[in-house]
């Protein structure tokens, strides 16, 4: 019978060459070491400087332009790797986010949300000012 840390490590051993053999690359050593070879057109990733969460999978190692399509207006769009690693590395947005919006719905999302923190926040500047009122008189 295994103890629960052996059964951890040959999870997590599986996991890793599972990965490994699905992205096709294998890293050198063990663990997340560098890469031996990058799929034609992607950056290496700098595992040191991404803010893991906590997953079972491994963070990537490599970034690829990727294709989405923008959840608002639906326009077809391209995330490229040099965007990925600035978010994943520079901004430490989470590992396992992807991009939803093109830049001009993320900017009309971005004014919106700051209008209603605007409005929110003189709703309760004028809430103060009424209980403060009827309090003094």
């Amino acid at each position: 019978m295994k103890s629960n840390k052996q059964r951890r490590q040959e999870l997590r051993e599986k996991r890793r060459r599972r990965t490994q053999k699905k992205l096709g690359v294998r890293p050198t050593g063990v663990g997340r070491g560098p890469l031996k070879r990058l799929p034609k057109g992607a950056i290496a990733a700098d595992l040191s400087q991404q803010v893991p969460n906590n997953s079972y999978s491994l963070p990537p190692t490599f970034y690829i332009d990727q294709p989405f399509t923008c959840k608002d207006c639906g326009a077809r769009e391209v995330w490229t790797a040099e965007r990925q690693k600035w978010w994943y590395e520079v901004a430490k947005g989470p590992v396992f986010s992807i991009a939803v919006r093109c830049r001009s719905c993320r900017k009309i999302e971005r004014d919106r949300k700051a209008e209603a923190r605007r409005v929110h926040l003189e709703g309760i500047a004028q809430k103060l000012a009424r209980q403060q009122a009827e309090s003094q008189g």
